[in-house]
């Protein structure tokens, strides 16, 4: 188990022959701006989800921050979210002059606790970003219920969930508008990207509009076979727009997200039987009347383990394995902790589960020997072999 091998470099994407032809004939024909492969991705992912306003943009980060601009809300309004996320979801908020309120998370699920937003809704409380963490839905009952008792803007961040469902229902389909990521390491790739979806036509127009610095027209629609047409700038806007170099990977990407989900199901259901007796907490399984994305595979590393969280990610990498960190408490950051006065003691589970977490490589492209050798690397290094 120990001969030289590839790297097993942590997300690595799947990508046929398929994408590979889809780019060239871009790249051929000459157009690799916003064009019409970016309609095709957008209508694709539109019959995906089972909605009608959506807008491609070049990544989950633009996606969020142009919600929060289209939703009407108001400098100095207070956005609850979760501490346990990526910096683009705080950033986001910050970069819309708004103040960033945290709720602690549920233990199990990892994601926000309805009863921690609760606690901390005030008469400046305009907005709720949830993430539904790893692939796993957030409890949207009692989030739904909140929003409506406190009339609440609801974003939703979906970049671990792409094929989520909470009860039967689609996540994505219960904010007032919804963001995806297509980051190389998520489900459907584009390299970059992301994709914006409203309840409304009106709110879809305005991310449109504003993700092309504020123009009535995108270049597809001024340069296409229909002849020119002048564009106006309505409002000032943002260079947030996707490729259709972007698209033509997407594409085809969606095309295999149930195959390749399917696949993670399985690599997922070896981790857990291989894993269940280390000294390591799993990831909690979902109702079976909703459905995991299984995103991120996340040990636990506890303190009773042989081996820290820090040195097993160092010795995974000494013995070719990519891992990763999702996340270390957003308080944690210095310049959340020193600029805005955040204290990780303040929240403690998601504090203790940064400080815990690690993640092993789920892509669909891990061969059954990469798997195989995943699990006898884990289960050597953490007292099992």
């Amino acid at each position: 188990m120990k001969d030289k091998r590839p790297f097993i470099v942590f997300g690595s994407p799947q990508i046929y022959s398929e994408e590979i032809s889809e780019v060239t004939d871009s790249l051929e024909k000459g157009w690799l701006g916003t064009g019409p492969k970016v309609q095709r991705f957008e209508s694709d992912f539109s019959d995906y989800l089972g909605v009608r306003n959506v807008a491609a943009v070049n990544s989950c980060t633009a996606a969020l921050h142009l919600s929060l601009l289209a939703s009407n809300l108001k400098p100095g309004d207070e956005v609850i979210t979760t501490p346990m996320t990526f910096c683009a979801t705080i950033n986001a908020i910050i970069h819309s002059r708004m103040v960033p309120v945290f709720a602690d998370i549920d233990p199990k699920t990892l994601n926000i606790d309805p009863k921690e937003i609760e606690k901390k809704i005030t008469k400046k409380t305009k907005a709720l970003l949830i993430v539904h963490f790893a692939g796993m839905p957030c409890d949207m009952d009692a989030i739904m219920y909140l929003k409506k008792k406190y009339n609440l803007l609801l974003i939703e961040d979906c970049a671990h969930a792409v094929e989520t469902k909470y009860k039967g229902k689609k996540v994505g389909t219960f904010g007032d508008f919804s963001c995806f990521s297509f980051y190389v390491t998520k489900n459907v790739v584009t390299g970059e990207g992301g994709m914006v979806v409203s309840k409304s036509k009106e709110g879809i127009d305005r991310i449109k509009i504003m993700a092309l610095h504020g123009m009535s027209q995108d270049a597809w629609s001024r340069f296409s076979d229909s002849g020119y047409k002048h564009y106006d700038v309505v409002s000032i806007g943002f260079k947030y727009n996707m490729m259709d170099l972007q698209a033509a990977i997407g594409i085809h990407q969606l095309k295999r997200v149930e195959k390749n989900w399917a696949r993670r199901a399985e690599i997922w259901r070896k981790y857990n039987t291989a894993f269940q007796d280390l000294s390591v907490t799993l990831p909690l399984s979902v109702q079976s009347s909703s459905r995991h994305a299984y995103h991120l595979y996340t040990l636990q590393i506890k303190e009773a383990a042989c081996v820290t969280r820090d040195a097993f990610i160092v010795n995974m990498h000494e013995r070719g394995i990519g891992t990763g960190v999702h996340y270390r408490a957003i308080p944690d950051h210095s310049f959340y902790k020193s600029m805005l006065g955040f204290k990780s003691s303040d929240f403690p589970v998601s504090k203790s589960y940064g400080d815990q977490t690690v993640s092993i490589p789920l892509s669909p492209k891990l061969s059954n020997k990469d798997v195989d050798y995943i699990i006898y690397t884990v289960q050597d290094l953490l007292g099992q072999s």
